[in-house]
């Protein structure tokens, strides 16, 4: 039995998880963030595992600590709609178990390695193809082959043949590999932020902000600016009744990112998403604009 929910709220997601019974669901990292930032008047007590499949952006590690501590088994993995669904995941490896909690959300927020149905997965330079050094610092493009990839796209021939250059799918998203063989990604290649010649992850900033225990939703993108191209500017969310403000967000950035990175802008909204719950960084990226 599926169940279909109307609106993505967190009274809505519980409710739905204790009338139903639902042992399964998926969701953007943004749907996490909801139920554990849930009032609680909205939660619903179950006692069954609930499985939950991640995937759509990539989850800072301090929301699937904070998930996994709400007591929800967690699978976190990656896919394009190009490569017909999820293409990879991250298995929780034996030795993992030694770890703290804290370390192991940073390791679970890896996208992973690649299926069984999957020819290969790598990262690499988009324009040479070679693969990146496993040493999880070198920036490359996440490349993927085999029959699960569309064949292209319909009546773009122009399209097709750019994102098939090499015999490999382009997925857009950069990423670095780990030692261990898995991948994770960093950005995509339209949100990097270029400040001064500098390249600065939009999702190691959100990453940072997630931290804060008045911030509920987070999403960065890059603003113009005169002197330096661009500059970050964070949109946030906050819990019902704090009274954070910018300069305290800024000062907590600080504390916790290359002084480069920390944005320079933080403006207090209500994030627009889609009906599924993932941030349109876009709609923000024109607010800016106007």
């Amino acid at each position: 039995m599926s169940v279909l929910i109307r609106n993505i709220t967190a009274k809505n997601l519980y409710d739905g998880i204790a009338d139903h019974g639902v042992t399964h669901f998926g969701g953007a990292p943004i749907v996490l963030s909801m139920l554990i930032n849930a009032t609680e008047e909205e939660r619903r007590p179950f006692d069954w595992p609930v499985n939950v499949y991640t995937a759509a952006a990539p989850p800072p590690p301090s929301v699937l600590h904070a998930f996994k501590q709400a007591g929800f088994n967690l699978t976190h993995v990656y896919g394009l709609t190009e490569t017909y669904g999820h293409v990879v995941e991250c298995i929780e490896q034996e030795e993992w178990s030694d770890v703290g909690a804290e370390d192991l959300a940073d390791l679970n927020s890896r996208q992973g390695v690649g299926y069984a149905v999957t020819e290969d997965v790598t990262v690499a330079d988009p324009e040479t193809l070679e693969p990146v050094p496993a040493d999880g610092e070198t920036l490359g493009e996440i490349l993927i082959r085999g029959n699960v990839v569309m064949k292209g796209y319909y009546r773009n021939k122009e399209a097709t043949h750019e994102c098939f250059a090499g015999g490999w799918f382009h997925t857009g998203d950069l990423a670095v590999m780990h030692p261990d063989g898995y991948l994770q990604i960093k950005d995509r290649s339209k949100d990097i932020i270029i400040s001064g010649g500098e390249n600065i992850s939009s999702v190691e900033i959100e990453s940072a902000l997630y931290k804060h225990p008045d911030v509920t939703a987070a999403a960065v993108v890059a603003r113009p600016d005169e002197k330096w191209g661009e500059t970050p500017c964070a949109f946030v969310e906050l819990r019902s009744g704090a009274a954070t403000t910018e300069d305290a967000i800024i000062e907590f950035c600080r504390e916790n990112l290359a002084g480069f990175k920390v944005p320079r802008t933080i403006i207090f909204q209500e994030l627009p998403k889609t009906s599924t719950g993932k941030i349109q960084k876009f709609v923000l990226r024109e607010q800016l604009q106007t």
